[in-house]
């Protein structure tokens, strides 16, 4: 039996990782797929857990390499999958989650038309800012870009099977948890 692919989305500050961690303790067994990124690692963040952290010059070789089952360059920094890990964990029959942008998601579905697409959005644009500027990680510029590419993401929701609005996130967690159940029986 084939495994299956589950891909959540979200704009930066939605809640997506921290979703995607609740689902991830709930459900161990599931493969989760760690992105490759271009970008410095966050003071919390760690090398193969958080994202595999790789220099510019390597991403675009494995550009060049057709090694990404998708990749983008969002907030000028290179972001990947590979393609080979998401293809060894399906065909034996194990279940995989993808973190990904709206970018991401689009490549993916050309590939894997079956993947289970999930959206979480904040319940407002002005929530979302206040999480990034919580945050206390980006600097008001790079906060008002991810608040432009966060308009331009929930435009593309209506791509995705599922939406969850994260404004509690007891509940965002509770509905992510039965979508995955609803989709894996």
């Amino acid at each position: 039996m084939k495994g299956r692919l589950f891909i959540i989305s979200a704009p930066s500050g939605a809640g997506k990782s921290t979703l995607c961690k609740k689902l991830r303790a709930y459900y161990p067994n599931i493969q989760y797929s760690v992105s490759y990124t271009t970008r410095h690692p966050r003071t919390n963040e760690s090398n193969g857990i958080d994202y595999n952290f790789i220099s510019c010059d390597e991403f675009k070789k494995k550009i060049q390499e057709n090694k990404w089952a998708e990749w983008a360059c969002v907030h000028d920094n290179y972001y990947g999958t590979s393609r080979e890990l998401i293809e060894s964990y399906l065909s034996t029959g194990q279940d995989v989650l993808l973190e990904i942008d709206v970018q991401g998601m689009k490549q993916i579905i050309e590939s894997f038309p079956d993947a289970i697409t999930i959206f979480i959005k904040p319940p407002s644009i002005d929530v979302l800012k206040q999480r990034l500027e919580n945050r206390a990680t980006d600097s008001p510029d790079v906060i008002e870009k991810r608040l432009k590419n966060a308009i331009n993401e929930m435009a593309f929701e209506h791509l995705y099977r599922h939406c969850i609005v994260n404004d509690n996130l007891e509940t965002a967690t509770n509905e992510l948890i039965a979508l995955f159940a609803k989709d894996t029986s």
